[in-house]
């Protein structure tokens, strides 16, 4: 199975770019690390207490996160979709059976951390650059209609986990860069995938 990992700040344009890629492989499967964060009461503290609680490790369910990416890669198939409800912190889990999967992406701020821990694969890499205006407005946009915030609190937050994404980029480098890919506007994707599907 091929692994494709997708990274960049909030609003850069992860859940499109994986999108994309699947529309042109329909064998695809896309695990977001946005429907992995912790859930119940402790989260709901934390998120009150903690500056930037959801840009931080600390906020996401790598258990569950490795459990179903273990399953899917081992197996091939998929059981469940989940998806995080950021207002009651909260995981549906929707039962769609997902098979003959040839190739899964994972996306998210925290893809790059759960790549890192893997030992003996191959994967693809791809680190998408944009703009930070481009991005607060797609993030501003997203948190006052699908997360309660209104228009300044997601500014502030969006400013908060731009800094958290790039201090902890500097920090934690990917190792080998042999299949990394920077992602940019003007990236010619179809040549990249034909490398890669």
């Amino acid at each position: 199975m091929k692994l494709i990992f997708i990274s960049g700040p909030s609003g850069s344009g992860k859940t499109t770019l994986s999108n994309q890629i699947i529309q042109k492989n329909k064998n695809g499967i896309v695990l977001s690390t946005d429907n992995y964060y912790k859930t119940g009461l402790i989260s709901k503290l934390l998120s009150i207490f903690i500056e930037g609680f959801f840009d931080r490790s600390i906020s996401f369910n790598n258990k569950l996160f490795k459990k179903d990416f273990d399953y899917i890669y081992k197996n091939g198939i998929a059981i469940y979709d989940r998806y995080y409800n950021f207002e009651k912190k909260t995981i549906q889990n929707i039962l769609n059976v997902k098979n003959n999967i040839s190739f899964l992406i994972v996306e998210g701020i925290f893809a790059k951390d759960f790549s890192n821990t893997l030992n003996n694969k191959d994967y693809y890499f791809f680190e998408i650059k944009t703009k930070k205006n481009a991005c607060m407005k797609r993030v501003v946009q997203r948190d006052i209609k699908e997360r309660g915030k209104d228009k300044k609190q997601a500014e502030n937050d969006f400013l908060k986990s731009w800094d958290i994404y790039y201090k902890k980029l500097k920090s934690n480098r990917k190792k080998n860069n042999t299949n990394k890919f920077i992602i940019e506007k003007n990236t010619e994707l179809d040549h990249i995938l034909k490398k890669i599907i």
